[in-house]
């Protein structure tokens, strides 16, 4: 078994499809790590021969792992180099769908990443929505939100609101619980009349504790007794208001925005880039 191996992402675009696609078959082996990087651009004949020359300069002869996202056949070929592992992103799966759908393929460089006017403006929208709307900020104006998140400080709302702007396409405001909420049992009637659209973030007091100390270490703030209160508080606040919620522990953010899409039942509204 390889306890840890290099892998490469290359692609004659930007290689996010390719990383991506990669990443979601690496996560299942645990037992070996993996030395990551992106070559992005590979166009012609010499920049395939750069990229694969680099590439074994490198490994070692350590047969690196390679997920490839290149259209030129002859370009590929020339990443498809015997010392390699090599994984081709499109490979048959265009062919297969050009037959079940009886007509042919694009096959552009970097078409997957073109999106029209309309969806490039509204992605803007959300995120310039989501930076202007972060922490409290405008709560008058979560009318226009598609959703607002909830939760006690370094529960993790702004990294989730970003990702639900920048990759999903949502227009995210979130909202800190403040001990003025907590220990009233109060929300702002700004998130009470959007309550259908809310979700409350919430934690294990462990995983908090560790954040916070991370930070603020030795403080009350940080304290592990603060956190048990501010999490049961905040859990109290979301039945008060039937606000449905998503226990983040354990979770990443990119499982975190897409379970909150799905709860709100907008996952299908999700904006492709």
């Amino acid at each position: 078994m390889w306890s840890s191996k290099d892998v490469y992402y290359v692609s004659d675009s930007t290689a996010i499809l390719a990383e991506s696609m990669g990443r979601g078959l690496l996560c299942h082996f645990h037992e070996t790590s993996f030395n990551e990087e992106k070559i992005p651009f590979v166009l012609t004949k010499e920049d395939a021969d750069k990229a694969i020359k680099y590439i074994l300069s490198r490994s070692e002869g350590r047969l690196p792992l390679i997920f490839c996202s290149i259209m030129n056949e002859e370009v590929r070929q020339i990443i498809d180099a015997p010392q390699v592992e090599f994984f081709d992103i499109f490979a048959k799966h265009l062919d297969r769908l050009e037959v079940c759908l009886e007509t042919k393929a694009i096959r552009e460089v970097g078409h997957s990443r073109h999106g029209d006017d309309l969806t490039l403006a509204k992605r803007v929208e959300a995120i310039n929505y989501c930076l202007s709307h972060d922490d409290g900020t405008k709560t008058w104006d979560y009318d226009n939100a598609d959703i607002v998140l909830l939760g006690v400080s370094r529960s993790g709302k702004t990294p989730v609101s970003v990702y639900l702007a920048t990759q999903m396409g949502f227009k995210t405001g979130n909202f800190p619980l403040t001990p003025e909420q907590l220990e009233n049992y109060e929300l702002p009637k700004d998130i009470v009349r959007n309550a259908k659209k809310v979700i409350g973030l919430t934690t294990t007091p462990e995983l908090l504790h560790k954040v916070r100390e991370q930070r603020y270490s030795g403080s009350r703030y940080a304290s592990r007794p603060t956190c048990s209160i501010e999490i049961r508080q905040a859990q109290q606040i979301y039945a008060k208001y039937h606000i449905q919620t998503i226990e983040t522990s354990g979770k990443s953010i990119e499982e975190t925005a897409v379970q909150a899409a799905q709860l709100l039942g907008i996952a299908r509204k999700t904006l492709r880039f």
